[in-house]
């Protein structure tokens, strides 16, 4: 465990750039290796979860190799010519890698087995398992429909009509990528939009997908054996990284950042518009379409905020970015209300009930509620922070909250300990020496 007290700072200024959006890198990867021909991959996310999906690529026939400059070259095998691997996949703590290359083996005449660690072996595969049968694929899991799971692909598979029974991306692109190597068309009805990455980057990519909208329900559908072509992708800097910076800029007197480069894919960036309602002041530099996904670089600058109800249509364009919203919501006049977040007991710790206790033990006036917190405002005053021998805050292993009240103790009287940085690495790993560049 490695502890660090987080204190108040002059103001931040300057330039930075966070890391490439996880979710596009591993498509990105994905994609690169069904392709005939090289791709070039630059500010991909370098975290263990994206690195799995590599290994797991290679072991079925792609190379992927990373230059001097730091960027990816990948040497895909083609659609529908994927590798048996000789030995099990081991995931780690990545459920996207599992869940996506779980998708990309159904189609393909090869057995492969997944193993991960004790996390995600706890974690269900159902979602994903159920749809994929329906395609051909002999699917054997450990009891309760975990890792370790064995899947035999089936070629030709059968093409599915497939309404998704819960919201998710992973579930999808599962399907989509399935899809990829079988013979007439697949469809995914979704009836609660999810992030769209899959989609943007297999038209990138030359896949034949459309999209169409029907009351609110997307229907997507995409032709098999396709031929992909190789591609130069840049990683736009992830949204969710961003959001600290863009938060403790707000916050802290007299700041004036720039970051580089931020994905702004809607269905992804609901926090900024949140932001903004509040009175923050986001400028977006630079728009331009990089790879299919809406990009710009974000000028930030300290802004007086203001409490709002936050309209719980938008918590899936934002579900991971709540613990940093209550931290800005904690700084504002009047009172912030949010709902509908259930889903954010789930995550990798119960999120609202550990950033409810962590507010309030860092001075913020703070009531929990079934599916939301209601957080009455300081007005702009510091919070009080954390005695300087007291307890520190209890992050439970979860990465989003240290980083959250790494933000609070920025914005505190007298600094904010948090109990373990150590987390933070799984998605952020330079977040600390980023943030101590800016406070200098």
């Amino acid at each position: 465990m490695h502890a660090r007290r987080f204190r108040p700072s002059g103001p931040l200024l300057g330039t930075l750039r966070v890391p490439g959006d996880k979710s596009i890198s591993h498509r990105a990867l994905m994609l690169s290796a069904l392709a005939v021909g090289e791709s070039r991959i630059s500010d991909m996310l370098e975290g263990e979860d994206v690195l799995a999906t590599a290994a797991a690529l290679r072991a079925m026939g792609a190379t992927i190799e990373r230059d001097r400059m730091g960027d990816w070259l990948v040497h895909g095998v083609g659609v529908g010519s994927l590798l048996q691997p000789r030995a099990a996949l081991e995931m780690g703590n990545s459920g996207t890698s599992t869940r996506l290359l779980m998708g990309l083996i159904a189609s393909h005449a090869i057995t492969a087995t997944f193993t991960g660690d004790a996390s995600l072996s706890k974690r269900p595969m159902g979602r994903v398992t159920e749809p994929l049968s329906l395609m051909g694929a002999e699917i054997t899991a450990s009891p309760g429909g975990t890792l370790p799971l064995m899947i035999r692909g089936m070629c030709p598979a059968v093409p599915i009509e497939y309404r998704l029974p819960v919201a998710s991306a992973q579930v999808k692109s599962a399907v989509l990528l399935a899809g990829l190597n079988t013979p007439g068309i697949t469809t995914v009805i979704e009836p609660v939009p999810t992030r769209d990455h899959s989609e943007r980057m297999l038209k990138g990519f030359g896949a034949d997908l459309e999209v169409e909208e029907q009351q609110g329900t997307r229907i997507i559908r995409i032709r098999g054996e396709a031929e992909l072509q190789p591609r130069t992708i840049v990683v736009p800097g992830d949204p969710s990284s961003a959001a600290f910076f863009v938060t403790a800029a707000l916050l802290v007197p007299g700041s004036d950042v720039l970051i580089e480069n931020v994905g702004l894919n809607p269905t992804r960036a609901g926090l900024f518009s949140v932001l903004r309602a509040m009175g923050g002041r986001i400028e977006e530099v630079n728009p331009r379409e990089v790879g299919g996904e809406p990009v710009a670089d974000l000028r930030v600058t300290h802004s007086p905020l203001s409490g709002i109800a936050v309209d719980p249509a938008l918590a899936p364009s934002m579900i991971d970015e709540f613990p940093i919203l209550f931290v800005a919501a904690a700084l504002a006049e009047g009172t912030t209300v949010t709902s509908g977040l259930d889903e954010l007991r789930v995550k990798e710790s119960d999120r609202l009930a550990v950033m409810a206790a962590a507010l309030a033990a860092a001075g913020a006036r703070v009531e929990e509620r079934e599916d939301g917190l209601v957080i009455h405002g300081t007005g702009g005053e510091p919070l009080s922070g954390t005695p300087e021998n007291g307890q520190p805050i209890a992050t439970h292993l979860d990465h989003r909250i240290a980083m959250s009240m790494a933000i609070a103790g920025l914005a505190s009287a007298s600094g904010v300990e948090v109990d373990d940085t150590t987390p933070i690495g799984t998605s952020f790993p330079g977040f600390e020496g980023l943030l101590d560049g800016l406070c200098a």
